[in-house]
C-alpha cells in the first residue's frame, strides 16, 4: 500500500507512524508512507496557500489551487482521495478495514476553518472525522487514521488473529478484560478460568465479560 499526505505540518503527520510497529511495517515495504507538504503547490511567490472566507466570517480558508494541483499531481487510477475534517462520517473500525483493501491512500489535512469547498465537491472521495472535537491541525487525525489502517495490513501486526481478536473487530462489542502476571498483585487475583486451561471456559468467560465491559462503556454498541 501507499499512503500520500498532504499537509502543511508533514513532520506531524510522520512523527507517530516513525517508531514501534507502524515504522516496522514501513521498514518491512509492506506499506511506503510519504508526507508532503501542502506549501511546495503554491503559485504565491510568499507560498500563501490560505485567504479570507467569502461571504465574510471569521478564520481563514485554504485555497482551492495548492490542492488541486497536490492531487492532480500524486493521484493515479487506484487512489482514493480523502480530507481529514471534523465535518466528515466518524471513523469507524469498519472503515480502517475498507481503507486497508486500497492500493493508495491520499489524505489532505484540513487546517484553519477548513478548505474551499469546490476541493470537495470535486476531488474529494471520502471526508472522515475522527471525533466530535476539532484539532488545531488535520494532520494529527491523518497520522491516526494511518495508525488504524497500517496494523491491518497482512504482516504488519505479525500475527495475523491481533486484529481479529480485539475491541470493535465485529463492531458490537468491546475486547474482554485482559491480564498477565503475576497471578497476585496487591490482593487481587487473576480470574482462576483464565489459568485453568480449559479452553471452552476461558471462551465462555472472555465473551460474557466482554458484554459486561461493553454494557459499562459503550451501550451503545449494544443497540
Amino acid at each position: 500500500m501507499r499512503i500520500d499526505i498532504v499537509t502543511l505540518f508533514p513532520e506531524v503527520a510522520l512523527a507517530p507512524l516513525s517508531d514501534s510497529i507502524i515504522q516496522r511495517a514501513r521498514a518491512a515495504g509492506i506499506v511506503e508512507v510519504t508526507g508532503h507538504q501542502l506549501r511546495d503547490w503554491s503559485e504565491d511567490k510568499h507560498r500563501r496557500v490560505d485567504d479570507a472566507p467569502c461571504g465574510g466570517g471569521q478564520g481563514m480558508v485554504l485555497k482551492p489551487e495548492p490542492l488541486f494541483a497536490a492531487v492532480e499531481a500524486l493521484r493515479g487510477p487506484q487512489t482514493q482521495v480523502i480530507l481529514m475534517t471534523p465535518q466528515g462520517k466518524p471513523f469507524k473500525q469498519s472503515i480502517a478495514r475498507e481503507l486497508a483493501a486500497a492500493d493508495h491512500l491520499l489524505i489532505l489535512c484540513g487546517h484553519y476553518e477548513g478548505v474551499d469547498h469546490r476541493v470537495i465537491e470535486t476531488l474529494v472521495d471520502q471526508e472522515i472525522s475522527i471525533g466530535d472535537y476539532i484539532l488545531t491541525n488535520g494532520a494529527l487525525a491523518a497520522a491516526v487514521l494511518c495508525d488504524a489502517v497500517i496494523r491491518l495490513l497482512p504482516g504488519a501486526l505479525g500475527d495475523d488473529r491481533s486484529p481479529v481478536d480485539e475491541s470493535f473487530s465485529d463492531g458490537k462489542h468491546l475486547e474482554a478484560p485482559a491480564y498477565t502476571w503475576p497471578l497476585e498483585f496487591r490482593g487481587l487475583r487473576v480470574p482462576e478460568v483464565l489459568v485453568s486451561g480449559h479452553h471452552a471456559k476461558i471462551k465462555a468467560w472472555k465473551e460474557a465479560n466482554a458484554l459486561v465491559r461493553t454494557r459499562q462503556n459503550r451501550a451503545d454498541l449494544l443497540l
